[in-house]
């Protein structure tokens, strides 16, 4: 799937590029809406220090998540971000 690849290229070659190639992935039909392509984003950006953008997208896969374990998870990386 072309978001492991993604997610692939970040460890491989750093966030910026990882983040790249999450920001290609945006646009697929296929992928809209979907909370991992989000959480990706978010933690590219946390990783990068981005802490207002990454705020924003983990709360964008809050939003697109219904899994208990999940949402427990993206709020505490908002949390550790801290307040914006």
């Amino acid at each position: 799937m072309a978001l492991n690849r993604a997610v692939a290229i970040g460890f491989a070659h750093g966030p910026n590029a990882g983040l790249a190639a999450i920001d290609r992935l945006a646009g697929h039909p296929q992928l809209a809406g979907y909370g991992y392509l989000a959480a990706t984003r978010a933690d590219f950006l946390r990783r990068l220090g981005r802490a207002d953008e990454a705020r924003i997208a983990y709360a964008e896969a809050l939003e697109l998540t219904e899994n208990d374990a999940e949402r427990r998870f993206l709020s505490s990386r908002i949390d550790e971000l801290g307040p914006g």
